[in-house]
């Protein structure tokens, strides 16, 4: 196995993206590293190539970062590069088409959150009011971009312990000219009555449908069946990962909790939970807007 050059640390240089831009996603700056790492390492071979992807997606996955968009865009990211026809090509060649696909790749998963705001937007009326858990990029894109187009409507934002994300984002909102609501993560229940839906991301959507998200969104999303509110998921296609958990046990450790902590998850406060398919509305994705039930079929697409 090629060893990736010597200069180029690939869990630095991935957690330094994140931490240079508060907007990236954990998907897409390994993406980003992933092209990086084409950049930086010869191959001798295709077999080369895959080991060296796999060494540099573990050290990503040894990071403190969230699991489970990195997983699942890194292995869209490698199957999509490795598509093309490689016969009769040098290996300096066959690397300069895995890096322009690659990079077509990456551009449009940028795209992904504009398409999904625009398809939101519809959905969200004047005067509405919404309830959001913590702080979603994704979301918040949406709701700006309704505010643009010269939409009132009330946010209601959960706290969102122990980070307390939901701060920023109120924070990021107001600055939009969007009035909002911080609350307590417990209130849940008390304001989902005089919501008119629930708008929330997800870093994962599994192959039932169901979404993997920030703690306390299966919470939310009971609340939200239980009171007959609308519960809409936004997240990108990149994101659609090869899972079928039939409950919290089911997910990966990793996805669940920091990576100092997996030695001992006994009594560590999880960082995601799952919600099923029969508690989401619908999922707004740059593939469209998709119920619950259709996610198979798409993800049968992604892996051809």
């Amino acid at each position: 196995m090629k060893e990736v050059n010597h200069q180029f640390d690939v869990a630095t240089h991935f957690v330094g993206i994140l931490e240079k831009d508060d907007n990236m996603s954990p998907g897409i700056a390994a993406i980003k590293t992933l092209l990086m790492v084409l950049e930086k390492t010869k191959f001798d071979t295709v077999q080369e190539f895959h080991s060296t992807i796999q060494a540099a997606v573990g050290a990503m996955r040894k990071t403190d970062k969230p699991m489970t968009s990195v997983v699942s865009g890194t292995e869209l990211f490698s199957r999509f590069i490795t598509l093309a026809k490689f016969d009769d090509k040098t290996m300096d060649e066959v690397r300069e088409i895995m890096l322009s696909r690659g990079k077509m790749f990456l551009e449009k998963l940028l795209e992904s959150r504009n398409v999904i705001a625009k398809q939101a937007i519809t959905f969200i009326s004047e005067g509405c009011r919404i309830l959001t858990h913590a702080r979603s990029r994704t979301v918040r894109e949406a709701l700006i971009l309704a505010a643009q187009n010269n939409k009132r409507f009330h946010v209601f934002v959960t706290h969102s312990s122990p980070d307390h994300h939901g701060e920023q984002m109120v924070s990021e909102l107001e600055n939009a000219g969007i009035d909002c609501t911080l609350i307590l993560d417990t209130a849940v229940g008390y304001v989902m009555e005089t919501v008119d839906m629930v708008l929330v991301g997800a870093e994962g959507v599994v192959e039932s449908g169901g979404i993997i998200n920030r703690i306390g969104t299966v919470t939310m999303a009971i609340c939200a069946r239980e009171m007959k509110k609308p519960f809409y998921a936004l997240v990108e296609s990149f994101k659609f990962c090869r899972l079928y958990p039939l409950n919290q046990r089911d997910l990966p450790n990793e996805y669940k909790y920091n990576q100092k902590n997996l030695k001992d998850t006994a009594k560590v406060h999880p960082m995601v939970d799952y919600t099923p398919p029969g508690y989401i509305t619908l999922l707004f994705t740059d593939l469209g807007i998709l119920a619950p039930s259709a996610v198979s079929d798409e993800l049968i697409k992604l892996y051809l």
